[in-house]
């Protein structure tokens, strides 16, 4: 039961009753059944339901005794729980699973969905990049939402500190689909919680995991499989030389999608991965004509035939209640953290980094002050700072 490649371009039947799409949930839930087995088991017997009648013999010829497929109370707890979750099972060969994901080689047989599933009829293009993304790379990440969303493109990305966030929300108003490493009743990191709810009203939760999984490590990389597989284009913002944002860019040219890096600052370890991406071949974007000029034609008709998009704004978060004028050494210390955090190599306008910090200004300044005195920092003329080198 060994897992083997096994494409999924001529999909099973869809299941045409209740009772089959239980069974196919059965069957994938069971022990040591991946994708590739159960498109090989489908495949040799026809339905989920003789296949699980099956399992338990392949399981004694690969040396596993006493086996039993996945019990038929934990496949009702799952339904259940995705019921109170407003969860709806999508299974590959139906209407409603996206076309262009059921063309890659390792198709999830089946999606959870929260939200409007009609977004997944729309082409798309993922936005994807670092978790502690620089401010002019979440600004980036949301000039780029907002212009491909007004071009009738969804956005998808998965829902991670950062870029993720930033172009989840300035897409919300057009289109915009989170895929999650866990379970879609499971929100992480849990401080997106607000923004998952508002993706649920305006826009769509994806996975594959059963309802209740919390993501663990495994579960990343499959999740950016279906990232870039749901996407016409791949767009990487920032991402260090090592990082989740490039396994989704070569499951992107595995899958024949474009791959599309914004350039960085040398300097700048949240580069690297893009700046070698660009190296390598991917499209320089500097905005989203570019992408949308790389796209495949029949991707921009179909993105021309969306209905008009309602103007965005900027969204700005409201400034929280300064905290008393003492701070103590470790809420100083976070407030120097979350500075640098934001600043990289190329200077960045000091006003903007105090709307993207969603603090005070008289907390901020000090801070740029204690910064500079450290070194940490440099001022330019124009009131322009960076990260020192």
């Amino acid at each position: 039961m060994t897992e083997a490649q096994q494409s999924s371009t001529h999909p099973p039947l869809p299941p045409t009753s209740e009772g089959d799409r239980f069974d196919w949930l059965r069957l994938l839930r069971s022990y040591r059944v991946g994708t590739s087995t159960f498109y090989r088991m489908m495949g040799e017997h026809g339905s989920a339901r003789r296949a699980l009648e099956a399992l338990p013999e392949l399981a004694r010829a690969a040396g596993l005794d006493r086996y039993t497929p996945c019990p038929a109370a934990r496949i009702e707890a799952e339904l259940t729980a995705a019921r109170a979750a407003g969860a709806q099972l999508i299974c590959i060969g139906e209407a409603a699973y996206p076309a262009a994901l059921a063309r890659i080689g390792d198709a999830p047989p089946m999606l959870w969905a929260v939200g409007d599933p009609a977004l997944l009829d729309r082409p798309s293009v993922a936005l994807v990049g670092a978790r502690n993304a620089s401010s002019l790379g979440t600004r980036m990440a949301r000039a780029l939402a907002r212009e491909l969303g007004h071009q009738g493109y969804v956005v998808a990305s998965g829902l991670a500190r950062g870029v993720d966030a930033a172009a989840h929300l300035a897409a919300l108003d057009t289109g915009t689909i989170a895929v999650l490493a866990g379970g879609v009743d499971v929100i992480y990191p849990p401080e997106n919680a607000g923004l998952a709810a508002d993706i649920v009203r305006r826009g769509l939760l994806l996975s594959e995991q059963p309802m209740g999984v919390a993501p663990q490590a495994r579960h990343f990389p499959r999740r950016n499989r279906i990232i870039s597989g749901l996407a016409r284009a791949v767009v990487v913002v920032e991402a260090a030389a090592r990082s989740g944002s490039l396994i989704t860019a070569r499951d992107a040219l595995d899958q024949g999608r474009e791959v599309l890096a914004v350039p960085g600052h040398p300097f700048d370890a949240r580069a690297a991965g893009c700046n070698m991406l660009i190296r390598d071949g991917a499209v320089l974007v500097r905005g989203g004509a570019d992408v949308i000029a790389a796209l495949p034609p029949e991707a921009t008709e179909a993105a021309g035939t969306a209905p008009a998009q309602p103007e965005l704004r900027d969204r700005i978060p409201t400034p929280p209640t300064p905290p008393p004028d003492k701070r103590s050494l470790r809420e100083t210390a976070q407030l120097h953290q979350k500075i640098l955090s934001r600043l990289g190599p190329s200077p960045l306008a000091e006003d903007q980094l105090i709307r993207d910090l969603a603090a005070p200004a008289g907390q901020v300044a000090p801070a740029l002050v204690d910064l500079e005195l450290e070194g940490k920092i440099t001022r330019q003329a124009g009131g322009l700072v960076s990260r020192s080198p």
